[in-house]
């Protein structure tokens, strides 16, 4: 990249443009690093590209011909030759400014994939640019950045330019820490991966497996875990209320359960109940696999806050969810005398001031409910532990205003929980600021569930299998991916599925459940498939969590390809919640897809929810995996939690030792990688 021409958008428009992909200071242009490279270092002639067909290539030759064609469809169609043969250059799309570019007599030094047409040798829409008889050769790769609207290659490349000879370049780590990490320096890695010398080691570049790149990946991922800690000590500095009594109410509640905890169960407890008791607040993330008795021990807590003289609060994302929630556990404390508030944003409005009024003066000790629960008007008495289920599908101010709703200068406990387990790599990088709790144990008697994976094509036997499990007083799931048709998809939608199965089961009441039912609808079908009124329920994927039927024991999902890893597993876990043997039919349209058919594959060979994490973080990549886009967690760039996991461990342990040692290089570091994102942590 030539330095001269170089400049940062001045005018407020490019500003946008560029703020837009996140570049608004010189070190993030800086930082903005090629996703590949182009090698426009060697010229090759005519001839000996023709015989590279296939590969790129960069040709230069005169132009002896130029003319639109207008069949099949009008294009520019433009000759070049050199000393050796000629090359036809095609373009679909063009100006009126390019014809007159390359008139005939011009030089050209185009680049792009060399194939064989009709008419002999010819690129389809090769970068191309006017040079003179002997221009210079870039002396370096050139990069090729990830760009937005309006955006182009040459402006990027021309601010990150001006971007390298402004900005401070002064390592951030110093020269024995590098020396002992076997780590190269801050600007000789920037400077090689914007401009790599034509022999670098490309494979070594574009696998970022260069030296320069292990650099970037683990400045990355300090960065992470300097901000990650940080978040941490700064929430520890903050007040919470002492929950210290593990009274009378715990004691009750364990003794009238009608099964004993887990082992794991126990040991998780355990953790959460040295934790309230501090007088810094708990946050902390539980996780377990489908059906290993979260809700028990989060339960459990709550009763822990409750003989301490304060409010607990359970937040759910889904209205059915809370519903769940609010039942299974009101019949757990209800009978030993805790009174619980029920709140969501279909009550109606006196049934809301009720609860409202229930919260705000302490006389409900339990509040359960969906995001309601932190708008303004809900006031909480002495709020002293939050605990929020499927923490991951709630936004960061989401849970950052529940937290403020505890007493003055006070921030009440959090517990998280998810359902979907986080392999170890990704919940000691994405959650280095949580402590983390793990329910690695079913309860007795969960029947294993088996998974068979069947081509649509056989539907009438799937449909003569659902019948034969109703005759037996069994209950079946059958789950759809859409509501309404999509013919882009082709998907057989929920109300179609529904009317399918009615005309076939005349015997049978099937009911229909999906988002866009309004609560009471949906309560009163769920109801009656709870008291088997219904025998076959239909439903889209609100009934991925916390629905908790025992004589529920055959799933059908449709078009199962469509979805994720972690919802077929949660899906999934909605059966084998009874003494009967379960089964999960995956039912496929071929023909199935790379990723498809991977999935479908681990789903069938595996129930272990932590095996199933693993594949579907392998498969989608941490930021997807766990909805970090909406959830506010910093997403890795660079590094790749699978692949770079040494230097994931390498990061947390300098992380530790400079946060003990050397603040003046943590706050520049900070600086230098996560500007004002480290805000995003700080919940």
């Amino acid at each position: 990249m030539s330095a001269t021409s170089s400049s940062l958008p001045k005018t407020p428009r490019e500003q946008d443009k560029f703020a837009k992909l996140g570049l608004r200071t010189e070190m993030d242009f800086v930082l903005h690093l090629p996703m590949r490279y182009e090698d426009e270092t060697e010229i090759v002639s005519m001839r000996e590209a023709a015989m590279r067909a296939g590969n790129a290539v960069q040709i230069e030759g005169e132009v002896t011909s130029c003319e639109i064609q207008p069949k099949p469809r009008r294009q520019l169609v433009v000759t070049i030759s050199d000393e050796s043969s000629q090359v036809v250059l095609r373009f679909l799309n063009f100006y009126g400014s390019q014809i007159k570019q390359m008139a005939i007599g011009m030089r050209v030094r185009a680049r792009g994939e060399l194939r064989h047409g009709f008419f002999g040798a010819e690129m389809v829409h090769p970068t191309y640019k006017i040079v003179n008889a002997g221009a210079a050769l870039p002396s370096s790769l050139t990069p090729v950045y990830h760009a937005g609207e309006g955006v182009s290659q040459n402006m990027l490349r021309k601010a990150i330019s001006a971007a390298l000879l402004k900005v401070n370049w002064q390592d951030t780590l110093s020269p024995s820490l590098l020396a002992k990490l076997h780590l190269s320096e801050f600007e000789v890695s920037v400077k090689l991966l914007h401009m790599p010398p034509p022999d670098v080691d490309q494979y070594a570049l574009l696998e970022r497996e260069h030296p320069a790149w292990e650099r970037m990946k683990f400045d990355e991922l300090l960065a992470q875990q300097l901000s990650l800690k940080r978040a941490q000590a700064s929430r520890r500095a903050k007040g919470a209320t002492s929950l210290p009594i593990v009274g009378a109410l715990c004691a009750e509640f364990i003794r009238t359960l009608p099964f004993t905890l887990t082992s794991a169960q126990e040991r998780v407890l355990a953790e959460i109940r040295q934790d309230l008791k501090q007088d810094f607040p708990m946050q902390r993330l539980l996780q377990g696999d489908v059906g290993s008795g979260k809700t028990i021990v989060a339960a459990l807590a709550a009763a822990q806050a409750i003989d301490s003289g304060y409010q607990a609060a359970l937040m759910a994302p889904t209205e059915i969810l809370a519903e769940q929630h609010f039942r299974k556990v009101a019949s757990w404390l209800a009978p030993l005398g805790v009174k619980t508030a029920w709140l969501t944003g279909s009550l109606k409005k006196k049934e809301k001031r009720e609860a409202q009024g229930l919260i705000s003066s302490g006389a409900a000790q339990l509040v359960i409910g969906t995001h309601a629960l932190i708008q303004e008007s809900v006031q909480f008495s002495k709020l002293g532990l939050v605990i929020v289920d499927e923490q991951h599908r709630f936004g960061v101010a989401q849970r950052l205003t529940l937290r403020n709703k505890g007493e003055a200068g006070k921030v009440p406990h959090q517990l998280m929980m998810s359902a979907t387990p986080i392999p170890r790599t990704l919940a000691m990088t994405y959650y280095a600021d949580l402590e983390v709790s793990v329910i690695d144990e079913l309860p007795p008697g969960r029947t294993p569930i088996m998974t068979r994976v069947i081509d649509q094509n056989r539907r009438e036997e799937v449909i003569q299998r659902v019948h034969a499990a109703t005759l037996e007083r069994k209950q079946v799931y059958w789950v759809c991916p859409l509501i309404e048709e999509s013919e882009a998809l082709q998907l057989q939608t929920a109300t179609d599925t529904h009317a399918m199965l009615s005309a076939a089961l005349p015997d049978c009441q099937v009911g229909l459940v999906h988002g866009r039912l309004k609560q009471a609808e949906k309560q009163a079908v769920m109801d009656a498939f709870i008291k088997n009124e219904i025998q076959v329920l239909v439903a889209t994927t609100v009934i991925e969590v916390g629905v908790d039927v025992p004589n529920a024991s055959l799933m059908v999902i449709e078009h199962a390809e469509r979805f994720g890893l972690s919802q077929l597993h949660q899906l999934r876990g909605r059966v084998g919640r009874g003494a009967a043997a379960s089964v999960c039919v995956l039912l496929y349209q071929a023909p199935l897809g790379g990723i498809a058919k991977q999935r479908l594959l681990t789903m069938r060979e595996s129930t272990d929810g932590f095996a199933i994490a693993r594949k579907d973080l392998e498969l989608r990549g941490p930021g997807e995996f766990l909805g970090a886009r909406q959830s506010g967690e910093a997403l890795l760039r660079f590094a790749d939690l699978e692949k770079d996991q040494h230097l994931v461990d390498m990061a947390r342990n300098v992380a530790m030792h400079l946060l003990k040692h050397d603040m003046a290089t943590v706050e520049a570091h900070l600086q230098r990688w996560m500007g004002s994102r480290e805000e995003f942590l700080r919940v």
